[in-house]
């Protein structure tokens, strides 16, 4: 690249996540592609929001990982990528942030989902609508996108320690005995239907983990379903924890590591629904730190774009 060639675009891609209790509305309807949630659904989310204080961290924490990504990328190859962020269903949106890389006259641009796993209908979902917002420009991007990143050794490097982490926060008696129970989003199980790649993935992802740990025992499930009246894909955490209890389980580690960030998914669904059911069942649980904007994620995502750059 010479000096005057425009900088590579890195497009980070996240969830989005409402910025006040007024903002949930609006947000959960896009979540529905445009249909009104009902309101029995409308006040269970706000309840949740409310909960957890509100508001979630994840868009600031989407912004600081692309700032410090940033700063690493400068010092390893100063002036030749740029950082924008683009959130799949609030601001800023994805069709928001496309025409502003246009605009800064950036042509090549490496879109990346914070999300480590490949399903059609979550990480499909972004490449939907970052075509769409392409297609819409005068002169479309050329956009390679990375369509998944859950098999990069520094990934699962970083998941690991941090199970280990977390496994010393348990009483010393239960260190040895502690069973790590990996979790992911759940999706409507008619993605099978699709041979949809996210549940083998997960697996493969989850034993590697548990490989570098030399795990002998370890599990995986589901957590988050929607309340869409359809099946989705099990065993749901809440009820694997009534299983692991009648196996005579006494302390799990939490690695929901389908999941880069402290968000709605890990603050209520595991920090406030699995923790209370743990407890009720009289089991010890502790989560993994995720990963947010920490400068071992840093270095795991700089790690993937210059490899797709390379590409």
């Amino acid at each position: 690249m010479t000096s005057s060639s425009p900088p590579t675009g890195i497009l980070l891609l996240a969830y989005g996540t409402p910025e006040s209790l007024d903002d949930i509305e609006p947000y959960f309807t896009h979540i529905r592609g445009g249909r009104p949630p009902s309101p029995e659904a409308l006040a269970n989310l706000r309840e949740r929001y409310r909960l957890v204080g509100g508001r979630t961290p994840l868009k600031d924490l989407t912004f600081a990982t692309a700032d410090r990504l940033q700063a690493r990328l400068d010092a390893e190859a100063p002036g030749q990528y740029r950082l924008f962020v683009g959130m799949k269903h609030w601001h800023p949106f994805i069709a928001e942030t496309v025409p502003q890389i246009a605009a800064a006259g950036i042509r090549d641009v490496v879109a990346l989902v914070l999300a480590p796993h490949y399903s059609k209908m979550s990480v499909g979902g972004y490449r939907a609508y970052l075509d769409q917002a392409n297609a819409a420009l005068d002169q479309p991007l050329q956009v390679t996108f990375i369509e998944r990143w859950h098999d990069h050794p520094g990934f699962r490097r970083l998941i690991a320690d941090r199970i280990v982490a977390a496994r010393a926060e348990l009483p010393p008696d239960m260190h040895n005995v502690a069973l790590v129970l990996f979790s992911a989003h759940s999706l409507p199980e008619r993605i099978l239907a699709w041979s949809d790649p996210y549940p083998a993935e997960l697996r493969e992802s989850a034993m590697g983990i548990a490989s570098l740990l030399g795990l002998a025992d370890w599990r995986l499930c589901y957590q988050s379903a929607g309340m869409s009246g359809e099946p989705w894909l099990g065993p749901d955490i809440l009820d694997y924890l009534e299983e692991l209890h009648g196996e005579g389980v006494r302390a799990v580690v939490s690695a929901p590591f389908g999941f880069v960030a402290d968000h709605l998914e890990v603050l209520w669904d595991i920090d406030h629904e699995a923790q209370e059911k743990a407890a009720e069942l009289g089991i010890e649980l502790r989560r993994i730190r995720m990963p947010n904007a920490d400068d071992e994620f840093v270095a795991v995502l700089a790690d993937i774009i210059g490899a797709a750059k390379k590409a």
